[in-house]
């Protein structure tokens, strides 16, 4: 029996190693017998070779089976909305009822309804703006000059102080002239309204609104002739 600790990879023909065992015992008997001097000379017999079965090796045990390594699954978590709310139901409401106290008559037919408002008064008008009544102003000394003293007046040395009231419209002008107290010649009279009509331009007159009213102005011109 060929113990497991003197198992060889290699494998060996066990016919010839019975073989090999048979002549080896062959030959060692022919050296004994020559040695004796007796010669026996005897046909041998084939040599029967028996197979003696060994023990057959322990199979190899078989590695197991290397399992890949198995990808993890990737787990996908889907988050499910909750559910909405059932949408409200809309219950229709009766519309609120009026007193009806008061009925339109229209034509023979009654129609009825809720009473009718009395209407609003008007606003009150707006307070008057009352502003303070202007007269029409001007400096009428400063439209006659010495240049203006008539030919006449001068020849007969005429000279005295005319007084007068000016009709003044709207736009500022003179539209009438009156002597109230001459001069005591005509010459110089006529003269002071004649350029109080042509040349005086008055800021017209307003009233308590402020708009531009006409007035009248009420001067004195006083014509003296030069010494010497």
């Amino acid at each position: 029996m060929v113990q497991a600790g003197f198992y060889q990879r290699r494998k060996t023909n066990p016919g010839a190693v019975a073989a090999v065992v048979l002549l080896h015992g062959a030959v060692l008997t022919a050296l004994v017998l020559a040695k004796e001097g007796n010669y026996i000379v005897e046909r041998l017999r084939p040599t029967r070779i028996i197979d003696v079965p060994l023990d057959k090796p322990p199979p190899e045990t078989p590695k197991p089976p290397q399992r890949e390594p198995r990808q993890q699954d990737r787990i996908t978590t889907v988050r499910i909305p909750d559910p909405l709310p059932p949408p409200p139901t809309w219950t229709p409401t009766q519309p609120p009822e009026f007193p009806t106290d008061r009925a339109l008559t229209a034509g023979s037919d009654t129609l009825k309804g809720p009473p009718i408002a009395d209407p609003l008064p008007p606003p009150p008008p707006p307070p008057e703006v009352k502003l303070q009544p202007a007269r029409a102003k001007a400096n009428l000394g400063s439209y006659v000059s010495d240049a203006d003293y008539p030919s006449d007046a001068v020849r007969r040395e005429e000279q005295g102080a005319t007084r007068f009231r000016l009709a003044v419209g709207p736009d500022g002008r003179v539209t009438g002239c009156t002597v109230t107290a001459s001069s005591g010649s005509a010459a110089l009279d006529s003269a002071t309204c004649r350029l109080m009509k042509s040349r005086a331009r008055f800021a017209p007159a307003r009233d308590s609104t402020g708009n531009a009213v006409a007035d009248a102005v009420t001067s004195t011109i006083v014509w003296r002739l030069p010494a010497g």
